[in-house]
């Protein structure tokens, strides 16, 4: 492993050779603007990590139908739902951001993001120059 920074490593076996210093910054930059944003309930962060079609799912189980559902959030919502954390940001002793980047192929990427009670893998994608997040597939962690 190439480690990038304090919280953030690469790994060298999968990303391609095209991968520049430069991407591999700004995609970590809209991982930390993603969790952190939302850590300290700044919307114009999160927003600014996003690409407006996002699709945010977790798969749960529907208590009533005994099976399980995917969950989805769009942008909006997830703007929105970091924004009502402003006034309740989480103190930054309990912000684990843990920012992986798993892969990086031309415009697209794959990261993982070890949060405080979850993990996020997102698909990054580089729109019109900025690397923004388009999908994200998360998991609470075990136990809670």
């Amino acid at each position: 492993m190439l480690p990038t920074s304090r919280n953030t490593t690469a790994h060298a076996s999968t990303l391609t050779a095209a991968a520049t210093d430069a991407d591999l910054a700004s995609i970590k930059q809209v991982a930390l603007d993603y969790i952190e944003g939302y850590y300290e309930g700044n919307a114009e962060r999160m927003e600014r990590a996003l690409h407006p079609d996002l699709a945010k799912r977790v798969v749960r189980l529907d208590q009533s139908a005994n099976c399980m559902r995917l969950a989805h959030m769009g942008a909006l919502g997830l703007i929105q739902a970091t924004r009502a954390r402003a006034s309740n940001p989480a103190p930054k002793d309990a912000q684990q951001r843990d920012v992986t980047i798993l892969d990086m192929l031309g415009n697209a990427a794959s990261v993982k993001v070890v949060a405080t009670d979850w993990i996020d893998y997102l698909h990054v994608a580089k729109c019109d120059g900025r690397w923004v997040i388009v999908n994200v597939l998360w998991e609470m962690k075990p136990g809670r």
